[in-house]
């Protein structure tokens, strides 16, 4: 597949099933011939793409585009066209996505120290243990498909154990996420219908943890019940803004780290160079090329290829072009981190890249909250991979593999690979 932009004069198709594909050659003709693009979504819906890394930039920090969908049209949202399908239905539209300060400061202070260094550090044992524990499961077959055996329930269980979801529940959570991370490839009304059946769940765990709650927090305190216990400045949390917190700390911090995780060896297994050079240094116990590894993984073909929905609030002006107020405005962080003007050769993945700062988890004050635990979680689950299965190889033609439709997220459907046996 070739990253270079088309040779045709006129608008590349997006959103096709080719588009999917390798979306790059359509993203470098926008970047140079309609940076700020107007186009019709696959749902009707019209918006602006953002495709220079310098306008990228300006637009995810700027406060006139907002993220309540009240400033764009109801009905639209109401449809389910624009946002996480269900959400309003269940009532779970108070959280961090979806709001602005001061609530999103309020909300985002309460929730931010489960995801501190040190917190996501002293949960770093866990992840190993699940990483292992699901390598162990196939490690003996010589085949597997890494998203649906692997990239999918690790970050799954490792969200479940942090927000206090009780282990005997957590394959419930496994089905519903599985539905929602589906999209156009399950039954119709099926990702609304799962989002309704995890609200109804959260709040009776919500409610049966502040039952049970102690009068003083224990060390290393699950999410939930420090969302329960928490306040600010005598201000508790509502049950709708604790659950919706828990939704979107899940739904936000599940399918990110599966296309982080599935996409990221995906890229490695198709740079055999790189791939070596990275296996070489764990070898050597020699972790720095790991750490910078994850972040050009994350810029060369990341996870989130779109950031989430922007509407503006008053005209303003995005790389010369006019927006009018309650126009949506899609930040394409894809196209951003290929962009020349920021990145030397942005097309060539070089695992030890340097001045890396890439959009890929956002900018400004909705900046990824849960990144810490996403790079561990991506960190951990490739060095394990290519250390415990030194010659994992694909199992299938690359350009036969399909990417899941969808609007936001950039993921593999499949990932079939093999390897040596280990018996």
């Amino acid at each position: 597949m070739t990253d270079q932009p088309t040779p045709e004069s006129t608008t590349p198709d997006l959103f096709t099933w080719e588009f999917a594909t390798n979306p790059y050659p359509a993203y470098a003709w926008l970047r140079e011939h309609a940076p700020v693009h107007r186009t019709r979504l696959p749902s009707g819906v019209e918006a602006w793409l953002v495709t220079r890394y310098v306008d990228a930039k300006q637009a995810l920090a700027d406060a006139r585009l907002s993220k309540n969908p009240a400033h764009h049209d109801e009905p639209a949202h109401a449809k389910g066209k624009t946002g996480i399908p269900g959400e309003r239905k269940a009532e779970l539209m108070t959280h961090l996505l979806n709001i602005d300060p001061p609530d999103h400061t309020r909300l985002r202070r309460l929730v931010s120290k489960a995801f501190t260094p040190r917190r996501v550090a002293e949960f770093a044992p866990r992840v190993q243990e699940l990483t292992d524990q699901l390598i162990d499961r196939f490690a003996a077959e010589g085949s597997a498909d890494l998203i649906h055996e692997f990239a999918f329930p690790l970050p799954i269980y490792a969200i479940c154990d942090l927000l206090g979801v009780p282990r005997e529940d957590q394959d419930d959570f496994r089905d519903w996420a599985g539905m929602m991370i589906r999209h156009q490839g399950g039954p119709r009304g099926g990702v609304a219908r799962s989002v309704k059946k995890m609200r109804g769940y959260l709040a009776d765990l919500i409610h049966r943890k502040r039952e049970a709650l102690p009068d003083a927090p224990t060390p290393g305190e699950d999410l939930i019940s420090g969302l329960i216990r928490a306040s600010d400045h005598g201000e508790h949390l509502t049950e709708n803004e604790a659950a919706a917190m828990a939704f979107i700390l899940l739904f936000a911090g599940f399918e990110t780290t599966v296309n982080l995780i599935g996409n990221g060896t995906f890229a490695l297994l198709t740079h055999p160079e790189q791939r070596a050079r990275l296996q070489s240094s764990l070898a050597a116990h020699d972790t720095a090329l790991l750490e910078t590894g994850i972040e050009e993984l994350l810029r060369y073909d990341g996870p989130v290829e779109l950031a989430t929905w922007r509407f503006a609030t008053e005209p303003l002006s995005i790389g010369g072009q006019h927006i009018a107020p309650g126009d949506p405005v899609l930040v394409v962080l894809a196209a951003a981190d290929r962009d020349p003007e920021r990145f030397a050769d942005p097309d060539v993945l070089d695992l030890g890249r340097r001045d890396n700062q890439h959009l890929g988890y956002g900018h400004g004050i909705h900046y990824c909250l849960g990144a810490p635990l996403a790079r561990l979680e991506g960190q951990t689950a490739l060095a394990t991979l290519l250390t415990r299965l030194p010659d994992l190889e694909l199992a299938a033609d690359p350009a036969e593999l399909r990417w899941r439709g969808g609007l936001i997220m950039r993921g593999l459907r499949t990932l079939p690979v093999e390897f040596t046996p280990i018996r």
